[in-house]
């Protein structure tokens, strides 16, 4: 096969690649969404309260989905190189927490062992499959493409290095994080967390970099995924939170902001695509 043509092919072993992490991702969704109280039955390890899981869960329905794109006919490589990218820094993390709690894990669960080979292969499978897809890429947008403003660029690097900043305080500092958050969190869960955050803050610097729309669509639909079930799980586990406290607050604005932050830009973006769409049709066709 000649990897050297810049066709934005995707590789058939990407996409065979992916489908056992989509399958592995759906899983975890399902048991950590529809049962977050039994987790010391159903999951890994046991994880309180409920708000926690659900965060898991809500990240594993948008990578589930992201993914899936891979296996969509029509979906060029530069639609989707973003997941390898993004979720890079979210597996290392994942594996770090692992090896620093490996006490905490339900060794004689099936979800541990899933845990582990999940966390032990992605770090290394996902950048070899990224460095050899990445070749097909043209670096050209398509034919009915947009181009991401500027302000919008800097506006998700800002929010992007926010969640590597969060992730830092979190993964470093898990016991002071565990003072100041607005639900409970054990060093483990606070590691974990963290990981979410280096998930969602590399997303966005990967969006920045790239200004074609084309490139950024569907990572911003995921985004909007994890936001609006992050919504949807901050209501049923709002007795975790604690009201009193001023990050309580914080955290539900910074959800919303996001939801209605990336549901505006969508809107632009979109309609400026089918703009851009239009008048490529209108040039195709014979005077």
């Amino acid at each position: 096969m000649n990897t050297s043509i810049r066709d934005d092919r995707i590789f058939p072993e990407t996409r065979i690649a992916v489908i056992p992490v989509i399958l592995v991702l759906l899983s975890a969704f399902i048991t950590l969404f529809f049962w977050p109280d039994d987790t010391e039955r159903l999951f890994a390890w046991t994880i309180t309260p409920r708000m926690t899981p659900l965060l898991m869960a809500s990240g594993y329905l948008a990578g589930a989905y992201a993914f899936s794109h891979l296996l969509i006919r029509g979906v060029r490589w530069h639609h989707v190189a973003f997941s390898f990218l993004a979720v890079e820094p979210f597996t290392v993390a994942m594996a770090g927490a692992t090896i620093l709690h490996w006490d905490r894990f339900h060794h004689d669960q099936i979800w541990f062992w899933v845990w582990v080979v999940v966390y032990a292969a992605t770090p290394l499978l996902l950048p070899v499959l990224w460095l050899r897809n990445r070749v097909t890429d043209p670096g050209t947008p398509d034919p009915d493409d947009a181009l991401l403003p500027k302000p919008a660029r800097w506006v998700l690097r800002l929010g992007g290095w926010v969640g590597v900043a969060l992730t830092a305080f979190l993964f470093l500092l898990p016991e002071q994080a565990i003072q100041v958050w607005p639900w409970t969190l054990t060093p483990l869960t606070a590691r974990v967390i963290g990981g979410w955050y280096a998930l969602s803050g590399a997303t966005a610097l990967v969006i920045a970099r790239d200004p074609r729309w084309s490139a950024a669509r569907i990572a911003v639909r995921g985004s909007l995924v994890f936001a609006g079930m992050l919504l949807v799980s901050i209501v049923r586990a709002w007795g975790d939170f604690d009201p009193s406290n001023l990050l309580t607050w914080v955290y539900v604005g910074t959800v919303v902001f996001t939801v209605a932050g990336f549901g505006a830009l969508y809107a632009i973006m979109e309609s400026r695509r089918k703009a851009a769409a239009r008048l490529s049709g209108e040039q195709s066709q014979p005077a």
